[in-house]
């Protein structure tokens, strides 16, 4: 099967059906997991066909990469800055799908109380405008933000560019206090949901 035809099955896959609220959200989305590396070399999957990651792997123990991304109010953020705070990076391919839908709501509603005490955020592709809206929609207001879809910096940066696409691999990534990856899921199956309690176990574990 060519490149063009999986990017297109896979583009239409991850489209699905647009957000149109939290309670149409599909409830019985598969949970992945497995993990694959990051980084060039690696390949994630749409409904078996392989799609190539690039840009440079990370792994845990090293300090994440900076990466230059944009907020909700257009400003510039730099991931690679240390907050002081333990932080849950939620990496989606786009907020406008369920699988992306269901994972960020799991993030802010399915916490805990870690929110409270830990930096949740989440990172895609989408326009801050389309992230804005969508936060809106959902009443999400415990997440931050954030859009790569400037420079890719922090795909690529990460090793977490789906290269066929143009779109950020479905990914977790926990850092402690000082910006040192201490956990991080790449989901082999990118139309599957991520471990998203083995990743808050790690954050709850590094308070």
């Amino acid at each position: 099967m060519s490149r063009l035809l999986v990017s297109l099955l896979a583009a239409l896959a991850l489209a699905g059906c647009a957000h149109k609220g939290s309670n149409q959200v599909q409830a019985d989305l598969p949970v992945d997991k497995g993990t694959v590396a990051t980084g060039a070399g690696s390949a994630v999957k749409m409904k078996g066909n392989p799609l190539p990651l690039s840009g440079r792997a990370i792994a845990v123990g090293e300090r994440l990469p900076d990466a230059m991304v944009t907020g909700t109010d257009l400003k510039p953020v730099n991931l690679g800055e240390a907050t002081g705070k333990v932080r849950i990076i939620s990496v989606v391919p786009s907020v406008d799908t369920p699988t992306c839908d269901k994972q960020t709501h799991e993030l802010s509603e399915k916490n805990a109380g870690l929110d409270k005490q830990v930096e949740m955020v989440t990172v895609s592709m989408d326009l801050p405008f389309a992230q804005s809206r969508f936060a809106k929609e959902a009443k999400i207001a415990n997440v931050r933000f954030l859009s790569d879809y400037k420079a890719h910096e922090f795909g690529d940066n990460h090793g977490l560019m789906i290269e066929p696409l143009g779109l950020l691999a479905r990914a977790v990534i926990v850092t402690d206090r000082d910006n040192i990856v201490r956990y991080i899921q790449v989901v082999p199956e990118v139309t599957a949901l991520p471990d998203m309690q083995a990743a808050m176990k790690a954050a709850k574990d590094l308070l």
